[in-house]
Parts: structure tokens; C-alpha cells; sequence
């Protein structure tokens, strides 16, 4: 009588989970995506007001983080709208996942009040800083299946930060300007730039850990749960 109860509770089958390759996250990825672009773009257009060339302006943008970051967001969530299997990866957006953390993160713990926004700085800032660090992880947690991260995409995760750093540096060896003040080896010296970069690597290592493992009690919930 007890299971013929609990049979009758639920007469209609459970709701089937988001996926990916839903329309809903299609039309959240596109939505994720368009932030990313629009915010790269007010911003390419507030420095091309203050440089007048198009070269100079995309070589100046290309050298920060945070629109390098935006073109990758854009890039793969415009891939998942678009039903592009090759973007469409659960690794993929993890790595989009912890830049994308950084990046707002950078921003409010080191660069916050540095500079007077205004204009298209100031729509770029919040869409990049404060807009794609919430949707991105909310999109991972609502849509991208669980259990298929692992501690060796560790390696994934860090490859891109770590190529940045090295673009950086080079960039820096080049024309002796660096984006950000805590990697201006001309003004502070290796040993900060190396301190800092070492926290910083280790502060997204953490936090890629924490999300492999995140994502396996996830995954482990959804199971249990049927």
C-alpha cells in the first residue's frame, strides 16, 4: 500500500533536465554571448575615440585579460546558440567559468577605483566585470552536465592564464607597456610581478579544484536522484 502510495504521488513524469542543446540554453548562451561582444565592443570604441586608429586601438585592447576573456566567451557561448559541437565542451565552459571568475575578481580586489569610468569604459566594465563572472558560472550550473570534469583539467584551466602571462611579458619586452600595474615589471620589479603572479595562479588553481569537485558531487547528486 506504502509504494502504491508513493506510486500515485506522481502521476506525471519528473521534467526533463536542461541540456546544452535545450532552446532555453541556446537562448541563454546567445544572451551570455552578446554581453561579451557588446562589452568588448563599447569598449574598443571609447579607446578608438581617445587613439583615432583602429590598429593602435585593437593592439591596446588585445592586451588585456579581461577582452581577451570576453572574445573567449563570446566565441564558445556563441558556438553553444549556434549548436557548434566543437564549443559546445563542459571543459570548455569551465575554462570560460574560471576566467571569467578572475577577471571579476582582479578587477574588485586590485584594480577597483584605479581609474574614473565613464562612456563606453564604463558599460564595458560592467558587462565584462560584473555581468559575464555571475551568467557564466549560472550558466554552467544550469546547463552544462555534471561529472565530466576531472583534477588533470587542472592543466586546461591554467594553460590559459599562463599563455596570457607569457603574451604579456613578451608584449611588455617589446613596447615596455603593461596593462595592468601588478605585472609592470619596469615599475615594481620581477619579484612582485612573480609574487603576484604566483598568487594569482594559485588563487585559480583553488578554485578550479574546487570546481572539479563541485561538479562530481553534482554529479553524484543527479544520480541518486534519478
Amino acid at each position: 500500500m506504502v509504494a502504491m502510495g508513493r506510486q500515485n504521488a506522481f502521476p506525471f513524469p519528473a521534467p526533463a533536465r536542461p541540456t546544452m542543446t535545450s532552446r532555453s540554453a541556446r537562448l541563454a548562451a546567445a544572451l551570455i554571448a552578446l554581453c561579451a561582444v557588446v562589452g568588448v565592443g563599447f569598449g574598443f570604441a571609447a579607446v578608438f575615440g581617445r587613439t583615432g586608429s583602429v590598429p593602435v586601438a585593437a593592439w591596446i585592447m588585445a592586451a588585456y585579460f579581461t577582452n581577451l576573456t570576453g572574445l573567449l566567451v563570446f566565441a564558445v557561448f556563441g558556438g553553444i546558440a549556434l549548436r557548434v559541437p566543437a564549443l559546445a565542451q563542459p571543459r570548455l565552459v569551465a575554462t570560460t567559468v574560471l576566467a571569467t571568475l578572475l577577471v571579476g575578481l582582479v578587477q574588485r580586489l586590485l584594480l577597483y577605483g584605479l581609474r574614473t569610468l565613464r562612456g563606453g569604459d564604463l558599460i564595458g566594465d560592467i558587462l565584462l566585470h560584473q555581468a559575464l563572472p555571475v551568467l557564466v558560472p549560472l550558466f554552467w550550473l544550469v546547463f552544462v552536465p555534471k561529472g565530466r570534469l576531472a583534477l588533470r583539467d587542472l592543466l586546461l584551466f591554467a594553460s590559459y592564464p599562463l599563455v596570457y602571462l607569457g603574451y604579456t611579458l613578451l608584449r611588455g619586452a617589446y613596447d615596455a607597456r603593461y596593462p595592468y600595474p601588478f605585472l609592470d615589471i619596469g615599475k615594481i620589479g620581477w619579484g612582485p610581478v612573480a609574487a603576484y603572479a604566483g598568487a594569482i595562479a594559485a588563487a585559480f588553481l583553488g578554485v578550479g579544484w574546487a570546481l572539479v569537485r563541485l561538479d562530481r558531487r553534482l554529479a553524484r547528486r543527479r544520480l541518486a536522484a534519478g
